[in-house]
């Protein structure tokens, strides 16, 4: 296929869009993949969609060779199998409900666990039946609160997702498996690097999961390197401090602290005080903060959660989100304050927390806070903290959340051993053993080899297809535009006429015909009244890996070659070029 620049449906940008977030959501716009439709949503030009399609074959390849055999469901489904199995109100706000003429429940599916168990149900009954494993490519959407990023975080997208039906656990470890080994083949392919890491269920429910993250600074998934492996901040398990003797510490006591409502102000407060100085500086670690949230569950109902965490850590809200799921976090107001007017801002203490204190707030507390340790806090009194409080002793809590931020150096069960590394990810592709959930809720029996029937177990796997091409993009470009791998690159070559002469353009044209009959597609940079200059730039811009440039040298039977992905120049004989090309393809 040839696609020539005079008359190719693009318009390269100099300039960064100004809602842009990322570097693939600027490289994308500003090179002509991609313009924005809506907050979320955006519409694929010419040289994006080949990109699309190049990622997408990849992928529908790497499935089929491993067996799994493709579907394809509508994106509008009926309310009733998502109320069977709680997601119709789990999902919340994220999904987009609509209803027909006649006033029936519809939605824009997020995802297709349900149609999928129902359509093995329709069909299947026997044990000799299973395993299978069906996959779709399919649009899906959800109402996200903050589109960002481009196609990091939007509203609509494609996503490939399949799903494994067995018998029993041990025939869904092996369907996992094959999944899990077919997505390394996939990543791989597309040249997107990745780590696998243990992760969280959420809303997809079942037990095991695992995320493969590609490690990036746009990402908004923290995930952890430990002694024992990797994993999603949100599965980390921290090692609880274990109990202290506390006979012999002193007696708790409220000093006044004027002006100290924040952590900093505090500990300079403290080591600037004569009175309050102990035999080393005050620190952060040292207090005890208390932070009260809101916890909304699916029927509507408001309660509060106070978490008691060491002052020097912050409350991961990713974290919270995921302990506290299915309900939903929002901060605790001024509103809310004025409810509980034992409850002083700034200045909120253990003692007035708790199922069993007059709030009848529940308080959970980070299991650094084990009992015996002593922490200077707030007295439930503007201005006043208490000095030496310890846990067992001068207050209790009602259980324990690990939800504080992770920090290098910390120790942990899951994975395990000390916290090495913290990176930022983009998470591409999840795997989960979903087990029995879906097939209970929508009843999907089979007879088994006794003829009993029995509940299949399920698994269940997903890819971000468009995505993929922005973590892509995110992963492979340079100050000057894109670099694609040449796996999914959406031409083969970018065929660059420097200069104006006929013959030039007379042996473009012909080396553009050899490249095609060799199975190569190519852009010919043909544009008259356009400087070398911005022919190149453009070229570096929109990243074909390999660039040809018929210049001067070209009298001479001489193009140049230029490797965008090696970033390297050669001149090559004309008659070689084809060859030459086809070897790096």
């Amino acid at each position: 296929m040839q696609y020539r620049m005079s008359e190719l449906f693009l318009r390269t940008l100099r300039e960064t869009p100004a809602d842009a977030e990322a570097a693939s959501h600027s490289l994308l716009i500003r090179a002509g993949y991609l313009r924005r439709a809506a907050a979320g949503s955006y519409t694929w030009l010419p040289l994006g969609l080949l990109a699309l399609n190049k990622v997408t074959a990849v992928i529908r390849e790497e499935m089929n060779r491993a067996g799994f055999q493709e579907v394809h469901f509508p994106a509008l489904l009926p309310k009733e199998p998502y109320e069977a199995t709680g997601r119709w109100s789990e999902y919340g706000p994220a999904l987009f409900r609509l209803q027909d003429r006649r006033g029936a429940d519809y939605l824009l599916a997020p995802t297709h666990e349900e149609m999928f168990t129902l359509l093995v149900k329709d069909l299947y009954s026997s044990y000799k039946d299973l395993p299978i494993s069906l996959y779709q490519i399919q649009t899906k959407y959800r109402d996200e609160a903050r589109p960002r990023a481009g196609l990091l975080r939007g509203r609509e997208f494609v996503m490939k997702d399949s799903y494994s039906f067995d018998i029993d656990d041990a025939g869904l470890e092996v369907s996992y498996q094959k999944h899990r080994d077919a997505y390394q083949r996939t990543f791989d392919r597309l040249g997107i690097k990745y780590v696998i890491v243990s992760a969280q269920s959420g809303a997809m429910g079942g037990s095991a999961s695992e995320e493969f993250l590609a490690p990036a600074q746009a990402g908004e998934d923290t995930f952890v390197l430990s002694e024992g492996g990797a994993a999603n901040v949100e599965a980390i398990v921290i090692a609880p401090t274990a109990a202290i003797n506390f006979d012999s510490l002193p007696a708790a006591q409220v000093h006044d602290t004027p002006s100290t409502a924040t952590i900093d102000t505090l500990v300079e407060f403290s080591n600037s005080n004569p009175e309050l100085r102990i035999d080393r500086s005050w620190s952060a670690a040292d207090t005890l903060k208390n932070v009260v949230f809101k916890l909304t569950n699916q029927q509507g109902d408001v309660r509060a959660l106070a978490i008691g965490v060491p002052g020097d850590r912050e409350i991961d809200m990713r974290r919270l989100e995921a302990a506290v799921y299915p309900e939903v976090v929002s901060p605790f107001a001024e509103e809310d304050f004025a409810k509980h007017p034992k409850l002083v801002k700034g200045y909120i203490g253990p003692q007035a927390l708790g199922l069993n204190s007059p709030s009848k707030i529940q308080y959970l507390v980070d299991p650094r806070i084990s009992v015996g340790s002593s922490w200077i806090t707030g007295a439930n009194a503007a201005g006043k903290h208490v000095f030496n409080l310890v846990m067992g002793r001068d207050f209790q809590a009602d259980g324990n959340i690990d939800v504080a931020e992770v920090q290098v150096g910390d120790n942990c069960l899951v994975p395990t051993g000390k916290v090495l590394e913290l990176a930022r990810g983009i998470e591409v592709g999840h795997i989960f053993q979903l087990g029995r959930k879906y097939a209970q809720a929508l009843d999907l029996k089979v007879l088994n080899e006794n003829g009993e029937q029995v509940t299949v177990t399920m698994g269940s796997y997903g890819i971000g297809v468009t995505r993929a091409v922005a973590v892509i993009a995110e992963q492979h470009h340079d100050e000057k535009g894109l670099r694609w791998p040449r796996s999914v690159t959406p031409v083969d070559v970018h065929l660059v006429i420097a200069g104006k002469d006929e013959p030039l353009f007379n042996g473009a044209t012909k080396l553009a015909a050899e490249l095609n009959q060799a199975g190569l597609s190519v852009i010919i940079d043909d544009r008259m009244g356009v400087s070398v200059g911005v022919k190149f730039n453009d070229a570096e811009l929109i990243g074909i890996p390999t660039i040809i440039v018929i210049g001067k040298k070209y009298a001479d039977g001489q193009v140049e070659l230029r490797d965008r992905f090696a970033e390297q120049s050669i001149d090559v004989p004309i008659d070689e070029i084809v060859a030459t090309v086809k070897q790096l393809s």
